[in-house]
């Protein structure tokens, strides 16, 4: 789950840590207001959506007057932000922030992450920060710092230190950089995030260091604990058919194929739409209906893939072992029934209770494709979205043959 910047620099504030004076306004005429209450004659205006490059997408001004900071407002809200990281289709921008600006000296790169290689958190620091920072680590992976924290000892000063030096800090801003690694580390950890970025730290004229942006995002898998942050969840910036999901607690991520894809079980969603691939098809979406699958869940994530245009074609593909086949094959029979499935639909059943479930499926009376294996499921799918589907491999008379 991802935060807003605003969101996200709150809760720097609440940890110690100072941040630029801000303001989020919804509509244009609370510009005046915002302005007046920061003061000054020149602001930052940014629209709150979860994607970086928002500056080079035309979502981060420098205005002069009121005036220009409402047209900027104006043209921004309810519009679609498109970045490099969420092309082609962008997000709605409903929230922007305003902020005061600040006399920059340097820009530099911090962040906190999992680093899965090393099965230990690491920071990442560089003295180039700012809009530029993917291609300094493409082009010049030697201009980045990294430190690998030790889950027993914590985040050592020393590790800071060896950041503030290589970042070419000195004096009293070593001392203040360690002490904002150490509390976005304790934050870091406390609030189970998985990713803490802040893109430019700034260095200003007088010696300060402040983040002037900030990109947070919390392991879901902890959201039952955080449930202050899980409340600030703007489902509005992610597909819809996900944001559904989520209501069902169904496990989907959209993609840009044509086959949709029902699972049980990640690790055999990820090898089915590998398959799928070798084929010479495209998955439409991950979905994991999860090792409790009930037929009313199985249900709404059918509905959930079909609302996907994109989608010619559902492979189902269910090993029986805590969840049971005939439960999934209810499931599907009352999915095609409340939905009205337009597309080729391909079972692959094995498990527990995987002849009731085929005997289920085979007295429904619906078109769906039967598959001996999961080779010859991910095959006949590709067939099926390709528009070569074969009548005689359904499991019950299609709607044309009148049962």
């Amino acid at each position: 789950m991802n935060l807003h910047e605003y969101q996200a620099k709150a809760l720097l504030n609440e940890y110690g840590i100072a941040t630029p004076r801000g303001v989020t306004v919804s509509a244009a005429d609370q510009c005046a207001a915002a302005a007046a209450e920061l003061g000054g004659d020149v602001w930052v205006i940014k629209a709150q959506v979860h994607a970086g490059g928002r500056g080079k997408a035309g979502g981060v001004k420098l205005c002069r007057s009121v005036e220009e900071l409402a047209g900027t407002a104006r043209n921004l809200l309810g519009k679609r932000l498109v970045t490099d990281q969420n092309a082609p289709d962008g997000q709605t921008v409903h929230t922007l922030l305003i902020e005061e600006t600040l006399p920059i000296a340097r820009e530099l790169y911090l962040s906190i992450t999992i680093d899965r290689a090393a099965e230990r958190i690491g920071l990442v620091a560089s003295a180039a920060g700012g809009m530029e920072i993917e291609e300094v680590a493409r082009a010049t992976p030697d201009k980045i710092l990294r430190e690998s924290v030790n889950p027993v000892t914590g985040l050592m000063d020393y590790q800071g230190r060896n950041l503030a030096f290589g970042l070419g800090l000195s004096g009293d801003q070593v001392a203040a950089f360690v002490k904002l690694v150490k509390t976005a580390y304790r934050l870091f950890i406390e609030r189970d995030l998985a990713l803490l970025e802040i893109n430019p730290l700034v260095v200003t004229t007088d010696g300060r260091i402040l983040p002037l942006d900030c990109k947070m995002g919390l392991d879901d898998n902890a959201l039952y604990r955080q449930k202050a942050l899980a409340e600030l969840a703007d489902m509005s910036q992610i597909d819809p058919k996900e944001a559904e999901a989520h209501r069902h607690n169904v496990n989907y991520i959209a993609l840009s194929g044509n086959i949709g894809c029902m699972v049980n079980g990640a690790g055999l969603a990820m090898a089915t739409m590998d398959l799928i691939q070798l084929c010479g098809g495209e998955p439409a979406n991950f979905l994991d209906v999860g090792g409790g699958a009930t037929a009313q869940s199985v249900a709404q994530a059918f509905q959930i893939i079909l609302a996907d245009p994109n989608v010619k074609a559902v492979l189902i593909n269910i090993f029986g072992g805590i969840v049971r086949c005939d439960l999934i094959a209810e499931g599907i029979i009352q999915a095609v029934q409340e939905v009205g499935v337009k597309v080729p639909v391909v079972v692959r059943l094995e498990g527990t209770n995987a002849e009731q479930g085929r005997a289920l499926l085979a007295n429904s009376g619906l078109a769906i494709l039967a598959a001996d294996d999961l080779t010859d499921a991910a095959q006949r799918a590709v067939r099926a979205a390709q528009g070569g589907g074969n009548e005689h491999d359904s499991y019950g008379p299609s709607p044309e043959g009148g049962g």
